[in-house]
């Protein structure tokens, strides 16, 4: 079974020149496709049991202790099993089929080690949850784990910065970045104090990841049983454009039948509509919006999300299959 297992292991330990803008030995670069290749061979049966699972890096801290708990409550709202990695290094990789991404944690993570296990532990009992522990057996170099890429969920905290668009672990923006525009799974943005969520609300503008979005908001909502609500800031189009958009997806019954509320928002700003969202409410976003991914994902629009609503985020990233 998938609960039960503590541990994975991928391929042999080979080193590279940089990824992710850090640095490493001088070895033969093409050895990341060979690493590639060799993550590809893992176990069918494991694969797809990391496919129901949510993996979430455990800081060992008060404001960790919130992120875990906004991750148990995600998997036992959605039946999604629960995979925690306490990490022994600063850093470690994650090898997508078309980049690899390093991922620098900060010294905040590696705080407090010899109690980590014992606290997370006891945050996942309060909720009456379970849980795996993930232990890296495959390392590119003695200090750099490689860390499995083929979850159905991971959690990756919002921060304080000076840049309110970062998203990220501690100071790892760019990383962050990279696992979005990578990862065939959904991140989740939580926010710094848990908090339950009533109900679910995908934005949608209409592109590509808009109905990814959409889709995965109709799928949490069978798992979960919670009400559905569709956003739309019309930006100068009228409702048939999105209506069409739906159509041809197959997506518009959804809204037809009244199994989704559909906000659909003609007049002001995308800033002033925000306003009218509840804070109760779990969103989804896709990352990809209308042209360039950074128009959504590292603009203004993504910026006035993270800095004036209050709410969990789930981010749909450009290369989402959709069967995670």
């Amino acid at each position: 079974g998938c609960a039960g297992r503590g541990e994975y292991s991928f391929g042999t330990a080979v080193l590279f020149p940089s990824v992710g803008g850090t640095s490493f030995p001088n070895y033969h670069f093409p050895v990341i496709l060979l690493k590639s290749f060799l993550h590809k061979l893992a176990d069918n049966q494991e694969e797809i049991c990391m496919k129901n699972e949510l993996l979430h890096i455990f800081r060992n801290s008060p404001f960790g202790r919130e992120v875990l708990l906004q991750s148990i409550y995600f998997c036992l709202r959605n039946g999604v099993q629960l995979r925690v990695y306490i990490p022994e290094h600063s850093q470690f990789l994650m090898y997508f089929p078309e980049e690899a991404v390093a991922v620098d944690l900060g010294r905040a993570f590696l705080r407090s080690q010899e109690s980590a296990k014992k606290h997370a532990k006891e945050i996942i009992r309060s909720m009456d949850g379970e849980a795996g522990f993930l232990q890296p057996k495959s390392y590119t170099a003695s200090t750099l784990p490689d860390i499995p890429v083929d979850f159905g969920f991971m959690t990756c905290p919002r921060t304080i910065s000076d840049l309110s668009s970062k998203l990220s672990f501690g100071h790892i923006g760019p990383g962050a970045r990279l696992i979005i525009k990578n990862a065939r799974f959904p991140l989740i943005i939580p926010t710094p104090f848990f908090k339950e969520w009533k109900h679910i609300l995908v934005f949608f503008g209409g592109s590509r990841n808009a109905v990814k979005a959409f889709r995965l908001g109709i799928r949490l909502q069978g798992l979960s049983g919670l009400p559905l609500e569709l956003f739309t800031h019309a930006e100068g189009k009228p409702r048939s454009y999105y209506e069409q958009i739906l159509d041809e997806h197959d997506l518009l019954s959804h809204v037809q039948t009244g199994g989704v509320r559909w906000i659909f928002m003609e007049k002001g700003s995308f800033r002033e509509a925000l306003y009218d969202i509840s804070h109760e409410a779990l969103i989804i976003v896709g990352a990809h919006g209308h042209g360039v991914m950074k128009e959504i994902l590292f603009g203004s629009m993504m910026e006035h999300m993270q800095t004036i609503l209050p709410n969990n985020l789930v981010i749909v990233g450009p290369h989402y299959t959709g069967d995670a």
